[in-house]
């Protein structure tokens, strides 16, 4: 397939090699599709983060780049293109729209500034995001929103990489169609 790469992001307290980014790098890779795993050197936000975002983006250049990652990773990886960052698009596993039981504390303020195609794939049993506050929240991002909704997961989506591979897989594959 002829198309973005893709540049995948960890969750804070997990690496380059957590196993449902090593599922996704090996599903989008057998599709023909470029694929970059990335540690990111603190969980917290902040510049050393979107640096670390934008230097694993330029390693993909000259190819247009999809962006994301789970939970932490592609919360700033939509931060990154919120501020500028070039991409064609934003994979956004398990975005974590707020702290558990603190839905009052929404990580959306960049939203209205995300012109580009995102994808959100979250369990139905988010902590960080039911799918009706993840659904209304998105509905400030200007550019195209699509959500993949995966029954019965919660926020680690453990036992459920073939669906979010799929999901992720169909999603890019549309982007690199004419």
């Amino acid at each position: 397939m002829s198309g973005p790469a893709v540049l995948l992001t960890p969750g804070a307290s997990a690496t380059r090699d957590h196993p449902a980014l090593v599922a996704l790098d090996r599903a989008l890779s057998a599709e023909g599709t470029t694929v970059a795993r990335i540690d990111l050197p603190s969980s917290r936000p902040g510049p050393k983060v979107l640096a670390a975002i934008a230097a694993g983006a330029a390693s993909l250049a000259p190819a247009a780049v999809v962006l994301g990652g789970r939970s932490f990773g592609g919360r700033m990886c939509s931060v990154a293109v919120a501020e500028g960052l070039p991409a064609v698009g934003l994979v956004l596993l398990s975005y974590p729209l707020h702290p558990p039981g603190r839905p009052e504390t929404m990580r959306v303020d960049h939203f209205p500034r995300l012109t580009v195609p995102c994808l959100f794939v979250s369990g139905t049993r988010d902590a960080f995001a039911t799918p009706a506050e993840l659904e209304a929240a998105t509905a400030a991002i200007p550019g195209p929103v699509a959500h993949v909704w995966v029954d019965g997961g919660d926020h680690g989506m453990r036992g459920k990489d073939r669906q979010v591979c799929e999901a992720v897989t169909e999603w890019v594959r549309a982007q690199a169609a004419p």
